[in-house]
């Protein structure tokens, strides 16, 4: 796991970027104390809702048909 200050980040944010995409964490440090972490992203990872792991269709965000729409006013 890398550290790195603020400056450095700034400045070679494209590098770091591709470090955490080809799978290396690299803390982001501010004033030499950590500050943030960039992990890759699991894009495989399902959708939580609450405390509970549970995957959540995507149609569940599809628009309501009109006749739905009438009965909540």
């Amino acid at each position: 796991m890398e550290k790195i200050n603020v400056h450095q980040a700034k400045t070679h944010f494209s590098a770091i970027l591709e470090k955490a995409h080809n799978g290396e964490v690299v803390i982001i440090a501010k004033a030499g104390k950590p500050y943030a972490r960039l992990m890759p992203l699991d894009t495989q990872a399902a959708r939580t809702a609450g405390r509970y792991p549970m995957e959540i269709p995507d149609s569940f965000f599809d628009e309501l048909p009109e006749s739905e729409l009438d009965v909540w006013g």
